[in-house]
């Protein structure tokens, strides 16, 4: 996974190609970021033209939305998660579900997240 960090624009790009299945059409910010994501195997051209997200490529965006899912719980424990991000978390010992409704971080996924974001280059 070499030099596989990927921008923020890279990111909606993958995420408007998910959501597009519905639809044939491309904007902008796919068609900036087409060639790389294809390079690094996260979307696949069909014969047609048209993309589509790779397994490799679901699986980056749902990672994404684990390091989210933390950074929300980090911030506020009654954080609405998804119930496959909560359930996968929760698997991984990342997070707890509270008595009270809502979860919070284990000492395990404050961890991650803090080996998250000193991997992350500052802004």
């Amino acid at each position: 996974m070499k030099n596989e960090k990927l921008t923020g624009d890279e990111y909606d790009a993958l995420e408007l190609i998910r959501r597009s299945a519905r639809t044939d059409r491309v904007n902008a910010c796919v068609g900036r970021n087409a060639k790389r994501l294809s390079g690094l195997k996260l979307v696949q051209y069909a014969k047609n033209g048209s993309l589509s997200l790779t397994e490799k490529g679901q699986e980056v965006l749902f990672l994404r939305r684990c390091v989210e899912a933390l950074r929300a719980l980090e911030r506020d424990p009654a954080s609405a998660l998804d119930e496959d991000v909560a359930q996968f978390l929760s698997r991984k010992s990342h997070i707890a579900a509270l008595e009270g409704g809502g979860y919070a971080l284990t000492e395990r996924g404050r961890e991650s997240l803090a080996d998250i974001s000193l991997q992350e280059p500052r802004k």
